[in-house]
């Protein structure tokens, strides 16, 4: 949801400003011949979808790329014209739908082919078609014999057109050692080739998401597709540290997303009392406890209890009992100034102080990616930073 912040009693900051800076960051790492598409798939990684594509298409992304036709209908609404790729499954449903809207697909199946085509003669136009080749991942796509009769049948498919030509990477972020990932690039490049020789050349080949896009120049092809990356967020340690390894210069990422809540209640507990539901922290001195109108509802999550710390005037207060539905408990003993009514970071910078989505993440055993992406729909996303400069006067000849 992407809305002023209004009665909100928590909500998300998103710097439109930083996320353009991720986006030509990126771009720096590219040749001219080579385009970016914005992934702006689960609502944005949490960042709201038009405020991040607005932001990624300032910075000069080519495309946007998404998971479901809903979340192109909504870039559509809301007037972006930059060519869209749907990399997830689309529903029968759904085919007519995407060949009105102008979107390329992903397809790896003969049905969805006959389905776009027969959609595609009933409204007289035509449809972009990438296909996906399946190279080590073992998640979607298909292996070559099976992609060459794919691209015969679409070659054979009035309206259908083979475009593009994907795959994706299966641990190049996950560790410092890509021999993995090399030969997958290898076999995707032999593969194209294979497709080439028998007549199917799309114009549009690419495998990078956003640790290829950071490390790995020979995958970058025609298209590159950074996620994680153009929110600010490196992929993992590992990735991190695979760029600093390779390159003399360090690309600099900003995180975008800061999620804010407000104390409701500052009340005192004396030694020996209990917190929260359980009863799963006992104080053993007398404490100063605020109580924060957000809970795992909201997204916050539950495996906290305990566990973390939020930012209150600059300065950590640790979670103190069980995470509840809408509510967190946290300690405020040693700061003296905090009371009803003030801002409370749980996500992002307070002052000299920081709780990153890796910190979160660590915390509960999960990564950055969910982190963000889990933050509820019905927190506002609100926009901050310098928003003058974002217009899209450039959007044309770009695509």
């Amino acid at each position: 949801m992407t809305v002023a912040r209004g009665l909100a009693r928590t909500w998300c900051e998103v710097d439109l400003a930083r996320l353009r800076a991720n986006t030509q960051a990126l771009l720096g790492l590219l040749t001219p011949t080579t385009k970016l598409a914005a992934v702006v798939k689960a609502d944005a990684y949490g960042h709201g979808l038009s405020l991040a594509a607005r932001a990624f298409v300032a910075g000069g992304a080519h495309w946007l790329a998404v998971d479901s036709l809903e979340e192109a209908e909504r870039l559509n609404a809301a007037g972006f014209d930059q060519p869209t790729l749907v990399m997830g499954w689309l529903p029968p449903e759904a085919y007519s739908e995407a060949v009105r809207l102008g979107v390329r697909v992903v397809v790896y199946d003969r049905e969805t082919i006959n389905g776009l085509a027969r959609a595609a003669e009933g409204l007289k136009r035509t449809v972009p078609v990438h296909l996906k080749l399946e190279t080590g991942n073992n998640r979607q796509g298909v292996r070559l014999d099976e992609a060459l009769a794919l691209a015969a049948q679409i070659a054979r498919s009035p309206g259908v057109v083979l475009e593009g030509l994907s795959t994706h990477f299966a641990d190049i972020e996950d560790t410092t050692d890509h021999t993995f990932a090399r030969r997958q690039l290898e076999l995707f490049q032999e593969n194209s080739e294979r497709l080439g020789a028998a007549g199917h050349r799309p114009s549009m080949v690419h495998a990078a998401n956003s640790a290829a896009t950071l490390l790995c120049p020979e995958s970058h092809l025609n298209l590159v597709r950074p996620g994680i990356a153009s929110y600010g967020m490196w992929p993992s340690r590992e990735t991190f540290i695979s760029a600093l390894m390779g390159r003399n210069e360090r690309v600099v990422l900003s995180p975008a997303l800061t999620w804010k809540t407000r104390i409701a209640q500052v009340r005192a507990v004396a030694a020996g009392e209990s917190i929260g539901y359980g009863r799963t922290h006992q104080v053993t001195h007398p404490i100063r406890l605020a109580v924060l109108p957000v809970g795992y509802y909201d997204g916050y999550d539950r495996r906290l209890s305990n566990l973390a710390y939020v930012l209150v005037g600059g300065r950590r207060a640790p979670v103190l009992g069980r995470v509840c539905m809408n509510m967190v408990m946290v300690d405020v003993t040693d700061i003296p100034g905090a009371a009803a009514g003030h801002e409370v970071v749980l996500l992002g910078e307070q002052g000299s102080e920081r709780v990153s989505a890796e910190t979160l993440a660590d915390w509960v055993g999960t990564i950055n990616y969910e982190v963000t992406t889990r933050i509820a729909p019905h927190v506002p996303r609100v926009p901050v930073g310098d928003l003058s400069h974002l217009d899209f006067s450039f959007r044309k000849e770009r695509q």
